[in-house]
């Protein structure tokens, strides 16, 4: 699942997976939702818009069905990191 770091409105984290079509965000408040059937567009838009939080409100929130996502607490905890300081999401630097 390919992970991204997120700036924008309540967003903090993305992660995606295109062989299930899953999208996972992760929101400040250390909450995180699954939406199923997202189109790889839908991510590569998300990851690349100026402002992915409103990218999130106006295309995926209410478009995809989704649900409470389970805890990952390494990922959560290094998108916190990343978050605070400003950290890269990816090691391998793509």
């Amino acid at each position: 699942m390919e992970r991204r770091v997120l700036r924008g409105g309540k967003l903090i984290a993305a992660s995606y997976d295109e062989r299930e079509k899953h999208l996972r965000i992760e929101f400040q408040d250390g909450s995180a939702r699954l939406f199923k059937g997202v189109p790889g567009e839908v991510w590569r838009r998300l990851t690349s818009a100026p402002n992915p939080g409103s990218y999130f409100e106006d295309r995926i929130a209410d478009e995809y069905p989704n649900a409470p996502a389970g805890s990952d607490n390494s990922d959560t905890a290094r998108a916190k990191l990343d978050a605070l300081f400003g950290g890269a999401s990816d090691p391998s630097g793509s």
